[in-house]
């Protein structure tokens, strides 16, 4: 069999997962013990993120005529593809933090979301957080004036609805007025008994 037709099915396969990627990640491994390799493929494949050691050259043909053909100048020395459909930035946070306990680890650059980034430029889109911690962050903000006002209505069904409020409110001037009325009454009520006890006194 030919080594073309050998090769084929493997280009097809890396073709496949790269299809709706939405970033590709490229790194040496050269130096991770068995034990560091092990554990860096679970934490990987526990984010939904798939890695896997390819040949260059299986590589350049499978990226040839898509966004990831720019990886290109990249794929020198052994290689390793982290691969991500779902999460663009899960590769480069999993292998960055990885990289802080293995130092052997190196990432090469990738591409996120159509972009190509060098290794610095892989760093910064490491630093973004995932993208629950983001939603996450912006349902939190979304909620803050929800819950204000959530507890700004409790606080008045528990003092018998804002209805029963304007109706305190409405009730105190007219008590007011009610007392203002009466002291001239009860005045010109009693002016009239004075006058009429005073000649009794003589």
């Amino acid at each position: 069999m030919a080594k073309v037709e050998l090769k084929q099915p493997i280009v097809e396969e890396i073709s496949a997962k790269v299809k709706d990627a939405q970033s590709v990640v490229l790194v040496d491994y050269r130096g991770l013990t068995v034990e560091q390799d092990t554990q860096l493929r679970k934490n990987l494949r526990e984010a939904g993120v798939t890695y896997k050691v390819y040949k260059n050259t299986y590589m350049t043909r499978a990226f040839k005529g898509t966004d990831f053909e720019a990886l290109a100048p990249y794929l020198e020395g052994p290689s390793a593809v982290a691969i991500s459909t779902e999460d663009a930035t899960a590769p480069a946070r999993i292998l960055a933090e990885f990289a802080k306990k293995a130092d052997k680890l190196e990432i090469k650059g990738g591409i996120v979301e159509g972009t190509l980034y060098d290794a610095k430029g892989m760093a910064m889109i490491a630093s973004v957080p995932s993208r629950e911690v983001l939603i996450s962050k912006l349902l939190g903000s979304l909620q803050s004036p929800i819950t204000n006002f959530a507890r700004v209505m409790n606080q008045l069904a528990e003092k018998g609805g804002a209805s029963a409020c304007a109706a305190s409110a409405e009730e105190a001037p007219a008590d007011k007025t009610a007392s203002a009325e009466e002291a001239p009454a009860e005045a010109a009520a009693e002016a009239p008994a004075e006058e009429a006890a005073a000649p009794a006194e003589e």
